[in-house]
């Protein structure tokens, strides 16, 4: 862990200008109505829409100049980050996809430049396939967080934050299976000690909250949520484990209904549309904020990439 933040100084600086610096937008909507002075760290504004570009530019930039092509398996913002990254660094992206995913996110990945292998079966059908394809020809898969180059590139975001609001009490992130908020939080930890890091998840998929409660990683049930980008079991021995322990400092969970409401009150108060995994680190804040009044706290928007019709679904439930 201790040569992690040397890793993330080291990608901050490589991975320009592929990645841009996203900025960090004040909401007068949220810190009028919460009591708090809330910035909002807007990664959804990233050329592919989120923050896993991050990671998968780190990774693929690392494995460049020996290979001109990588594998990996994603229903969305990882696969057409990869992609992304690919075409930057002349490496050809092979993302594997379950036959079930969403038509307007193949196209998206398809669009960013990958090649494109569709699965019959579930996404775990195609992680498994992807998988056992890297294996067989010797390319790298590159991991949506269970790698160290990919928690490096996440956690830019944090070497960004702390540049841009050194004096924060508490950043809200989502934590999904760790990659974002690890990585993040090393940084964050690493230069400015003080500030508190709020790991949140959506109720309906909380694998790597039961895990931290529990000590180790666990199995843990999962119905449908808004915040699909960051659902998911945790795998088996992932690295971003031992990091959220060390790390984050309290977790929450957020209903379905928190989840809509967040994200109605990010199109209100500063024009943006965010997806569910974004909607879910601004619910914690707003289920959390009178221990934060008079603070100055950060919310990060990790993504935009949600279907227009989910989207107007999610803003008629938080009416």
């Amino acid at each position: 862990m201790n040569d992690l933040i040397d890793r993330i100084h080291e990608a901050e600086a490589a991975i320009r200008p592929i990645v841009m610096v996203s900025p960090l937008e004040r909401s007068n909507l949220l810190s009028s109505e919460l009591d708090c002075d809330v910035w909002l760290k807007a990664d959804h504004l990233q050329p592919t829409g989120s923050f896993k570009l991050r990671g998968a530019t780190n990774f693929v930039r690392l494995v460049a100049d020996e290979h001109k092509e990588v594998i990996t398996a994603s229903t969305g913002n990882h696969g057409r980050a990869v992609a992304h990254a690919g075409a930057a660094f002349g490496v050809n992206a092979i993302v594997y996809l379950s036959n079930a995913t969403r038509p307007s996110k193949i196209q998206a990945i398809r669009d960013a430049g990958a090649e494109i292998v569709m699965i019959d079966g579930s996404v775990l059908d195609a992680e498994l396939a992807a998988r056992a394809e890297s294996e067989r020809r010797g390319i790298p898969y590159v991991a949506a967080y269970n790698h160290l180059a990919t928690v490096a590139g996440q956690g830019t975001m944090g070497v960004e934050l702390v540049r841009q609001a050194p004096d924060l009490d508490a950043v809200f992130v989502c934590l999904g299976c760790g990659g974002l908020a690890g990585g993040l939080g090393i940084a964050v930890k690493a230069l400015s000690p003080a500030t508190r890091l709020i790991g949140v998840s959506a109720a309906n998929s909380k694998c790597m909250i039961d895990s931290l409660n529990a000590g180790e990683i666990i199995e843990t049930p999962e119905t449908e949520t808004l915040a699909d980008g960051s659902a998911g079991a945790v795998e088996p021995g992932s690295v971003t484990f031992p990091i959220c322990q060390q790390v984050i400092d309290e977790t929450l969970t957020v209903s379905e209904q928190e989840i809509a409401q967040a994200m109605r009150k990010v199109a209100e108060g500063n024009n943006w549309i965010v997806e569910g995994s974004a909607g879910v680190a601004v619910a914690g804040l707003i289920q959390t904020a009178e221990r934060y009044r008079g603070r100055k706290v950060a919310v990060i928007l990790c993504g935009r990439n949600i279907a227009l019709d989910t989207f107007m679904g999610a803003m008629a439930r938080a009416t």
